[in-house]
């Protein structure tokens, strides 16, 4: 039987590390750019890595009772609680897929017949770690770690969340208030409200909506794709590189994400409202360039777009989709998409755009 301990304590005997890298691990299941996931294992979430290490039981180090990470999110506990369940895991497989997929990159597929359930399981999860503890990135304003702070948040879903998983009914009154707000504006997404337009060469979606949208039903057209440029009414825009572009994507080869600065001092000429244009940099989770946006937490920039404030720029929204195409077909011209970037290559390849 295996069993869940902090980070800190992972090195008191051998431990599985699951979404996060540590040395001393007998074994890593991560997506983690740059982390010792083994070759066979390797997937586009953690929970991917160890539902396939799951099917091959002989994996080295699969044999360690202790599992660890050092943040709660979504897909980290799926892994975590996959290991911990291997029969259930399996069972539900493919759900498991689905909403790790759907908590870490916020894609959902419509058309899948399980996306309703993923949507409920990420919706359960979401409304009791607000309830019960603090909401994403909010350790440091506790002032507490991470690592620390998150083994509450495990202690209290591991056991709880394979009833719900088996019966989601049973998390109806906490899953269901998110479920309803993501599936109205996944159907403004869906009406002539919403226009999309894709630029595949440079991984770039730009969606057309009238007003800011939960992330799960706005990024749901963007699977494939590693940038989006949200356009909203009244000449209000956000760029962001998606969390794609941190991990190492699996499934599909990527290109490099490029320092945004360049771009920003573009727009900046270009602006004449008060307020600037302001990017997070290339090793954020999820950059984003926007105005104002340097006094955003962290906490805010990884909630909801419809959750933050936006501001209206002097721009025109073809001027702005303009500048920020240009702007990624000269950077990508001399570049091939490829796996497994390492944060040096991609450091080098902005060099070579300053340059």
């Amino acid at each position: 039987m295996k069993f869940f301990v902090p980070f800190a304590r992972l090195r008191q005997q051998p431990t599985i590390v699951v979404d996060s890298t540590a040395n001393g691990a007998a074994l890593v299941l991560a997506h983690w750019r740059g982390a010792p996931t083994p070759a066979a294992l390797r997937d586009d979430t953690s929970a991917g890595s160890v539902l396939r290490a799951l099917h091959a039981p002989a994996t080295p180090g699969l044999e360690a009772s202790a599992v660890t990470a050092n943040h709660f999110d979504i897909d980290g506990f799926i892994g975590v609680w996959s290991l911990l369940h291997p029969a259930q895991a399996l069972r539900h497989e493919r759900l498991l897929r689905l909403t790790a997929t759907l908590g870490d990159f916020r894609e959902l597929d419509r058309s899948d017949p399980l996306a309703d359930a993923a949507l409920q399981l990420v919706g359960w999860l979401n409304a009791k770690e607000q309830e019960l503890f603090y909401r994403p990135f909010g350790a440091p304003a506790l002032r507490r770690r991470e690592d620390e702070a998150s083994a509450e948040k495990f202690a209290w879903f591991l056991p709880s969340f394979g009833a719900v998983l088996e019966n989601p009914e049973t998390g109806r009154a906490a899953w269901e208030p998110e479920y309803r707000r993501v599936k109205q504006a996944t159907a403004v997404m869906a009406s002539a409200h919403t226009r999309i337009r894709r630029y595949p060469e440079i991984g770039l979606v730009v969606i057309e909506t009238p007003e800011p949208l939960p992330y799960y039903a706005l990024f749901g057209p963007t699977a494939g794709f590693d940038m989006v440029l949200s356009l909203y009414s009244g000449n209000r825009y956000e760029f962001e590189y998606k969390y794609t572009t941190w991990i190492d994507l699996e499934s599909q080869p990527t290109l490099p994400r490029l320092p945004l600065a360049a771009l920003a001092a573009r727009l900046n000429a270009l602006e004449t409202t008060p307020r600037r244009w302001t990017h997070d940099g290339i090793t954020d989770t999820g950059p984003l360039l926007r105005l104002e946006g340097s006094g955003l937490a962290k906490a805010q920039r990884y909630a909801d777009p419809d959750q933050r404030p936006i501001y209206a720029s002097s721009i025109s929204p073809e001027k702005l989709e303009q500048e920020v195409v240009a702007f990624f077909q000269a950077g990508y011209a001399a570049i091939e998409p490829r796996r497994y970037w390492s944060w040096a290559d991609i450091r080098a390849a902005g060099e070579q755009l300053v340059d």
